[in-house]
């Protein structure tokens, strides 16, 4: 009886793990909205779709870029953005701090990464380094709360130091 109930059990939980596998609907196909002012280089855009493809994404098949570019007008970048939200893209990627505040005042709920910030904090983008908040994401390649702590690394590597200059 309890061999006939185990059996049971096992065979009711293939049937629901089949049902539940046929009503899945197929691989989702990302959609990643790309702001610039001109194509990114050759090298810098195949690096991006290498990292990708070695998580499982590729393009054309589970993944769709839109890419608009400004072609040095920042002015274009709103229209852009809204088009984005309008696209419904699952995420909107940006290379310039423009590019990342057109974005931010069209959405709050889209991801907005930004690999490239020059201040995010001082732009506007992020509350701050340590607990940013809202929809942006990135790195910071200059950011004046990080001087103090650069200062005291320098120091650290070169202890005789008394004066430095930074241009």
């Amino acid at each position: 009886m309890r061999l006939s109930i185990v059996g049971l059990s096992i065979a009711l939980a293939l049937l629901a793990s089949l049902l539940a596998a046929e009503a899945q609907p197929p691989d989702k196909v990302y959609r990643i909205g790309y702001l610039d002012t001109t194509p990114a280089p050759a090298p810098l855009w195949e690096a991006l779709l290498e990292g990708l493809r070695a998580h499982g994404y590729s393009e054309g098949q589970n993944l769709v870029f839109e890419r608009r570019f400004s072609e040095g007008n920042a002015e274009r970048f709103p229209a852009f953005a809204a088009e984005m939200v309008r696209l419904r893209v699952d995420l909107i990627l940006v290379r310039t701090t423009p590019a990342a505040l057109a974005a931010k005042h069209v959405t709050q709920t889209i991801p907005i990464v930004i690999p490239t910030a020059i201040d995010p904090v001082g732009a506007g983008l992020v509350a701050s380094l340590a607990r940013p908040g809202g929809n942006v994401t990135g790195l910071s390649v200059l950011a004046p709360e990080l001087s103090g702590k650069r200062l005291e690394l320098l120091k650290e590597v070169v202890p005789g130091m008394t004066r430095v200059a930074v241009l």
